[in-house]
């Protein structure tokens, strides 16, 4: 109840009003209708407007409705199984890089001002690496770096003050998630819950963007988490499927992630790691001979997870959540 008299107190009416129109131009129901059944999801099945929008709550019936994971259920269990106290290990990327070193598998480096040296050795070691502020999202401030010949000190400045201050070795990727799309590292985003995974899926760059990010032209597929084969066509933020990927011409449908069972071993064995964070989402690149963290995120999504193109019978992914909960239950 805290929850939902807190987000109606911070609604955008406007925002809601817009998309009970835009519910209106896809199946023709009453106004008066749709707003009752937006608030009928909101407390039943703590959907705010966006969810109902965005998962398509208007075309399901209530036994479907009960399978989406909605924000306000995502919320609630990032309530109980995250310890607000530990979040900055995650929030930090510095901090997360430190902890979970030994699953990087790659060199990274923090830029001050006193390590000019470090900065010099690092980027004569590598051709070319990432650098990233700390603590952006979406991949806002990502950039890849050519390691120049000379003027080394100067870039060291310009990186200080544009806050970009992780500067990482670039993860490698094998040749077949090279081959979808070969202009970005293309990751894998795997979520558990109490060190079990519960849902993941691929996201795949398109054009030549050197990032992946759903929010930045990159695109995404739902993951068999059991087969570690991807059984839906990708989908872009502008709701365009691909059988195929648009410029590889690979198909994307049936298409094995390699090394499936190493990625799912990894992130369950790092779960562990800081158990006072229980509900995690970590990007992960699977390269030829290893399989190596991008970063992790002590707040995952559940939007990217259950769209409506990637659901078989409208069933959303919420029956794998709580089934990981009920067995970790029976185990204790």
């Amino acid at each position: 109840m805290k929850y939902l008299i807190k987000r109606i107190m911070n609604m955008s009416y406007k925002g809601m009003f817009e998309t009970i129109n835009k519910v209106k131009e896809k199946n023709n129901k009453l106004k008066l209708f749709i707003l009752l059944d937006i608030v009928y999801c909101g407390l039943k099945y703590q959907a705010g407007y966006i969810d109902y929008y965005l998962f398509e709550m208007y075309n399901l019936n209530n036994k479907q409705r009960k399978t989406v994971l909605t924000r306000g259920i995502n919320n609630s269990l990032i309530k109980k199984y995250n310890n607000p106290s530990y979040n900055y290990i995650f929030s930090d990327k510095i901090r997360f890089n430190q902890v979970f070193d030994k699953y990087m598998k790659r060199d990274w480096l923090e830029i001050k001002n006193d390590n000019l040296e470090e900065f010099e050795i690092f980027c004569k070691k590598h051709q070319t690496f990432i650098v990233k502020p700390i603590s952006a999202s979406c991949g806002k401030g990502v950039e890849l770096i050519k390691s120049p010949k000379k003027n080394i000190k100067s870039l060291h400045e310009k990186l200080l003050n544009s806050g970009q201050i992780l500067a990482e070795e670039v993860a490698i990727q094998c040749d077949e998630i090279n081959d979808l799309h070969p202009y970005s590292i293309n990751t894998i985003r795997v979520v558990t819950l109490k060190g079990k995974v519960v849902t993941a899926l691929l996201r795949v760059g398109n054009h030549k963007n050197i990032v992946d990010n759903f929010n930045n032209g990159g695109m995404v597929s739902p993951i068999n988490i059991k087969t570690g084969i991807i059984e839906y066509p990708a989908i872009d933020k502008h709701d365009n499927l691909y059988m195929k990927h648009p410029i590889s011409k690979i198909s994307l449908v049936g298409f094995k992630i390699p090394s499936w069972k190493r990625v799912v071993e990894l992130c369950e064995k790092a779960a562990e790691v800081v158990p006072e964070i229980g509900y995690i989402g970590w990007d992960v690149c699977v390269g030829n001979k290893k399989v190596t963290f991008i970063e992790g995120n002590e707040f995952p999504g559940h939007d990217l997870y259950q769209l409506p193109p990637h659901r078989t019978n409208g069933i959303g992914v919420y029956p794998m959540f709580k089934k990981t909960l009920e067995e970790e239950i029976k185990w204790k």
